[in-house]
């Protein structure tokens, strides 16, 4: 069943899978390869990016018809530092060891390729609610990302999960993993999978719609075939009731002579 342009769910797998940051567009590499040495930080990196994104959105839709074309990117990057400065301090006084742990990479969410992406594709030609939707969807599609590199890296890199020991005793760590070549690897690996998940979609898909096209097909052939039918059966229907008639016609005639 088709989705609805523009609805929820056609959002959230727009942004989920179809258009996914990490693995299909690939954009935002920097935040993704530099803190998923584990989970608690690509939850941390992907839920503040989500958040500057959903209010950029609305508040880039909402003065979309007032921003002038020749200004569009100095005011969209005026809406998203001012909001990234906001989520920035709130981690600095609510979540310290998230703050400290993301660093660096906080204040250059204002220069990620995702939000300014959204902001021109999306956001900017879309009305609020439709952009808060586009927003939750990449925002969640980044942070499964994350959360996926963080994961793999994490577990092989360090043995733990979340802070916590996952593997036995004996395991020796792969240290590789949790520094930059390892992010590397696994990306490559997680896109490989991700592009194998799509192409079996794709070909599911193109093989419905073969087996759609094929069926209507039949469908036509069997229509025509019936109408074929109707026309013979009237045809002879009409043969019959002309034969009929001219017996009729015959018989009065011999009665007459």
């Amino acid at each position: 069943m088709a989705m609805k342009e523009n609805s929820f769910s056609e959002r959230m797998y727009n942004g989920i899978i179809k258009e996914n940051p990490t693995f299909v567009t690939m954009i935002g590499m920097c935040p993704t390869l530099a803190v998923t040495t584990s989970v608690i930080n690509g939850i941390g990196m992907g839920m503040t990016t989500m958040v500057v994104l959903v209010l950029s959105n609305v508040f880039i839709s909402a003065l979309r018809k007032i921003i002038p074309d020749s200004l569009r990117m100095p005011c969209y990057i005026g809406v998203i530092a001012s909001f990234v400065t906001l989520v920035e301090l709130l981690l600095q006084a609510y979540i310290p060891f998230l703050y400290s742990a993301l660093g660096l990479y906080i204040p250059l969410i204002v220069v990620n390729c995702i939000i300014m992406g959204r902001a021109e594709a999306f956001a900017g030609k879309n009305g609020i609610l439709p952009s808060i939707y586009d927003g939750v969807g990449m925002g969640l599609g980044f942070t499964v990302g994350l959360i996926a590199l963080g994961a793999v890296r994490e577990l092989i890199g360090a043995g733990t999960l979340c802070g916590f020991s996952i593997m036995p005793a004996s395991y020796t760590p792969v240290n590789i993993f949790i520094m930059a070549p390892g992010a590397f690897f696994v990306l490559a690996f997680l896109v490989a999978i991700m592009n194998k998940f799509m192409a079996s979609r794709e070909a599911k898909a193109k093989k419905a719609a073969e087996e759609a096209r094929k069926a209507e097909l039949a469908k036509a052939a069997a229509e025509k075939q019936a109408k074929i039918e109707a026309a013979k059966k009237a045809a002879a229907e009409r043969a019959k009731k002309a034969a009929a008639k001219a017996e009729a016609e015959a018989s009065r005639a011999e009665k007459n002579e």
